[in-house]
């Protein structure tokens, strides 16, 4: 925990703050150019909102700017989302984290689906095959969670033996998705809406469909080669929903970041000492139910995202109140963030290498 648990520096005079804000105010300035894509960064320390600014474009066609409203496709930060509704289902008394998932995937191979518990998914130490290494990569079709499935399907080996080593696994997510929809009978997106944005009245989050009209809408984009900004929203695996398919604003996530720190939906304390694997590339690290984090007795969570148009941060420490939350709408944007860690760190935050660290195991 040595990074996290140092979080706790906002006891500073009203000067010191504003000049913190003038400072986070430059390195975000700096790192975009006027008309360009953006970022949104929302921090939030003892309970009391100290950050929550918009910068850029939220659609440069459109020339709407980004303001703490702005959904952004939040990529694998969707991860602790699709793992609180196994968590709801397992509170259910639904399903158990220690069952085989052939309980719910009677198609897939035998000796995988028995080897592979829930637990095995929800921790990425199932071993499963990763679908962007197996699928097709010249098709032009959108891949679902249930092309996932069936691609997974034909598969008869994984990785390791299921539970003893940890691989990020966005093929497990993919599953987990489907296993909410064939234990609750709902779709996905409406399990997700009623039991979890409605409880925390996150009223504009949604989980990505093609046919569905997001609000706030910030829309994708990348840098080539020469650092040349082009749109770049959508790609093969972008309308996969259990590993990276929702959309959220830096308000909403606020109101996501509260309800666990309020246990909301479940006992998340509760939960993470049930359900987590240590991870030996980074000293004294765990992954739970969708958090990468430190210390099991005073858990500091991290998670990050990354896909074809989005960089997404959340640093939450519940036993401070503290949240730091990074949205941009550029694929591979870290640069900036890295930068707001630094200044975080001039105010008693000691060094961001293990959050970075924690960050490659997701590539």
């Amino acid at each position: 925990m040595k990074y996290l648990a140092a979080i706790c520096f906002l006891m500073i005079s009203h000067s010191a703050f504003a000049q913190l804000e003038k400072r986070l105010d430059s390195v975000i300035n700096n790192s975009i150019q006027p008309g360009e894509p953006g970022i949104a960064l929302y921090i939030e320390t003892n309970g009391k909102t100290i950050y929550n600014k918009g910068f850029g474009l939220a659609d440069t066609d459109r020339k709407k700017s980004i303001d703490s409203k702005t959904n952004f496709r939040l990529a694998s930060v969707s991860k602790q989302f699709t793992a609180m509704c196994i968590l709801l289902l397992e509170k259910d008394q639904k399903l158990s984290f220690d069952d085989p998932i052939s309980k719910f995937f009677p198609e897939l191979p035998v000796r995988l689906s028995h080897a592979i518990l829930l637990r095995h998914l929800i921790t990425h130490t199932s071993g499963i095959l990763d679908y962007e290494e197996i699928m097709d990569s010249n098709s032009s079709k959108q891949l679902l969670d249930i092309d996932v499935l069936n691609i997974l399907k034909a598969q008869h080996k994984t990785y390791f033996s299921p539970g003893t080593e940890f691989r990020y696994s966005n093929s497990a997510y993919a599953l987990l998705a489907l296993i909410v929809e064939r234990v609750s009978g709902q779709s996905f997106p409406e399990f997700m809406k009623e039991r979890v944005f409605k409880p925390l009245k996150m009223k504009n989050s949604l989980i990505y469909e093609s046919e569905v009209q997001i609000p706030n809408r910030s829309m994708g984009f990348a840098r080539d080669k020469d650092k040349k900004l082009y749109a770049n929203d959508q790609s093969s695996t972008s309308a996969i929903k259990g590993d990276g398919g929702v959309y959220c604003s830096l308000n909403d996530y606020k109101k996501w970041t509260h309800g666990i720190w309020n246990n909301s939906l479940v006992n998340m304390p509760s939960v993470l000492s049930r359900l987590n694997i240590s991870i030996k590339e980074v000293t004294g690290s765990f992954y739970g139910p969708g958090w990468f984090y430190f210390d099991k007795g005073i858990p500091a969570l991290f998670h990050s995202g990354s896909t074809c148009g989005f960089s997404t941060y959340s640093i939450n420490i519940p036993s401070q109140k503290t949240s730091i939350v990074y949205f941009s709408n550029i694929a591979g944007n870290s640069e900036p963030f890295k930068k707001i860690l630094e200044v975080l760190n001039a105010e008693g935050v000691s060094s961001p290498a293990e959050v970075f660290s924690l960050h490659q195991l997701t590539r």
